[in-house]
């Protein structure tokens, strides 16, 4: 697994985040918008992220994505002394992003995209700018995220983006490999694809990923790091 880094998304069980940290996830997500059968509350989100604001969870990074959300919104769910990364995955413009990382200067800003073709990846440089981290994601026409379908691979081969870049959208132990050996990610986003159900995770299959991230095949370029 190298450097690489890996964030596991859609948690809602305390017990299950922390072992998802404890098997070697870089990153925990906490979807934080009502339409998503992942949703967490501010509540739920709070009991989710104390266990891990301790000791020696402290480095893994909390994220919570959010679609559309004005400064209010991320005011109810406490972001600012709750989570470490702020995951924007709705239509936000570059002025959004702005506004967001303006307001919470000491958390992290992913911008998510979600890729049709080819020529979704052109809009992405408006956005180099104002965020720390790029995150593409499969498209679908309702849903925004956890699909369990994978983007067009070969299409993201000549992305060499001026930010550190995300790939996520159908990601799963038995198809990263495939993935990882034909681009060069500084990190991966897995939801779906490490599920029993919306929001519960199979650690068995969690286990498994990491043991697959580990195997020589998977590992990273010497440079591939997500430092923002």
């Amino acid at each position: 697994m190298g450097d690489r880094w890996v964030k596991i998304c859609g948690l809602t069980d305390p017990a299950e985040a922390l072992k998802v940290a404890q098997a070697g996830a870089s990153a925990l997500g906490f979807i934080c918008v009502p339409s998503s059968p992942r949703h967490v509350t501010p509540a739920q989100l709070a009991a989710l992220v104390e266990p891990l604001q301790a000791s020696p969870w402290r480095q893994v990074e909390r994220v919570g994505v959010f679609v559309d959300a004005d400064l209010h919104t991320l005011a109810h769910y406490g972001v600012g002394d709750r989570l470490t990364t702020l995951q924007l995955h709705g239509q936000e413009t570059p002025a959004d992003c702005q506004r967001v990382h303006q307001r919470y200067p000491h958390l992290g800003l992913i911008k998510a995209f979600r890729i049709r073709s080819r020529g979704d990846l052109a809009a992405i440089a408006a956005y180099e700018p104002v965020v720390d981290r790029l995150l593409l994601d499969a498209y679908h026409p309702q849903l925004l995220g956890g699909t369990g379908q994978t983007l067009d691979w070969v299409t993201l081969q000549q992305f060499q983006p001026q930010r550190p870049w995300i790939l996520a959208g159908g990601l799963t132990p038995d198809n990263v490999t495939v993935a990882l050996s034909q681009l060069n990610p500084d990190g991966i986003d897995l939801s779906s694809g490490v599920e029993i159900a919306p929001g519960r995770k199979d650690l068995g299959r969690v286990n498994h990923l990491f043991e697959v991230l580990r195997s020589p095949q998977a590992a990273p370029p010497e440079d591939a790091s997500l430092t923002a």
